[in-house]
């Protein structure tokens, strides 16, 4: 099977190599695209060197799927030109996710809204991806009203240039990723800031999240925080129900929920943390308790690792869904 993988000397784009070989999935033929400044450059993937190429170049190979991680402008520019000769297109930015005509699809969830006809493919956010996998199967148990989501994502959501301006400023040096500091530093401030105050990066999980549990009358309020963490966001998420629950019942169904871990023993400080999560593909729960505060309320905390179940793991999930269903070839 002939991939290609947009983006591929990226942060995420080598992990979507990585989870591809790990995921064993069928590529005989990669075709890594980059930017310009990387054309001849090699990269490794099952134990091969293969050359870097330009869009175009990889279009006239005809490849049946390409994962895209290459940031808005290039996806809206080159996802449909993969699309128009019958490739199909799983894309990491936020180019194509509200759109009404492209399925945004964590696969754990909502895999059933995809159909053959779909060549442009979108992968949510990362910080929704990991906040909604524990809320889906609540919602469809006690449907949800509410959410009020504090987010802590870690550097590396901004790409390599925010992972490198933390290390730089460890070692008493600067970066140019963020507007301030990083290093001992948090910063209540991820993508711009909109008219009414909010940012980018809250608007995506308020919609995103609306979008993936086919619910629009969800109510959700977000603050994103950016940390001083390599690896890995975390999320305080407040939920109201609109019915009573029982808090060993959601335990349950999330604990039962496909690629959700509960760590849950408060006793024994066993909780999510970023550093246990590395290089894992599940969201991980825990903290979990009843809100007081609001009738049918539950408080919980969970944390993923943004780079893989947040962009390349769900990214390679979705084609893995694709293959399984024998649309590509």
């Amino acid at each position: 099977m002939i991939v290609a993988v947009v983006g591929a000397t990226g942060l995420v784009g080598s992990k979507m190599l990585q989870v591809l070989e790990e995921r064993n999935f069928p590529v005989t033929e990669l075709l890594p695209v980059a930017s310009e400044r990387s054309w001849g450059k090699k990269v490794t993937f099952k134990g091969r060197e293969w050359t870097v190429m330009s869009a175009d170049d990889a279009i006239a190979r005809k490849p049946v799927l390409a994962i895209f991680s290459a940031g808005g402008a290039t996806s809206a520019q080159l996802a449909p030109k993969f699309a128009a000769i019958g490739c199909y297109v799983v894309d990491n930015s936020s180019y194509w996710r509200m759109d009404p005509s492209v399925p945004l699809v964590v696969p754990e969830i909502n895999a059933d809204v995809l159909t053959q006809k779909d060549h442009i493919i979108a992968n949510p956010n990362c910080s929704t991806i990991q906040m909604v996998l524990p809320l889906a199967p609540l919602h469809k148990a006690f449907g949800i009203k509410r959410i009020v989501v504090s987010t802590y994502q870690s550097v590396t959501g901004a790409g390599q240039r925010g992972k490198e301006q933390l290390e730089a400023e460890m070692s008493g040096g600067t970066g140019t990723k963020f507007p301030h500091q990083i290093f001992m530093n948090v910063l209540p401030h991820i993508d711009s800031f909109l008219p009414d105050g909010y940012t980018k990066e809250e608007m995506k999980m308020v919609n995103e999240t609306r979008k993936i549990l086919r619910d629009s009358s969800i109510a959700v309020s977000a603050t994103t925080v950016r940390v001083p963490v390599e690896g890995g966001h975390s999320e305080s998420v407040n939920i109201e129900f609109n019915r009573p629950y029982d808090l060993a019942e959601a335990r349950r169904l999330m604990a039962e929920m496909p690629g959700v871990v509960v760590q849950d023993d408060p006793s024994n400080n066993v909780y999510p943390m970023p550093i246990t999560a590395w290089e894992k593909d599940d969201v991980f729960v825990g903290r979990i308790r009843r809100d007081p505060s609001v009738e049918n309320g539950l408080n919980l905390w969970c944390v993923s690792d943004n780079i893989r179940k947040g962009a390349a793991t769900n990214a390679v999930q979705i084609a893995q869904v694709l293959l399984e269903n024998g649309w590509l070839g």
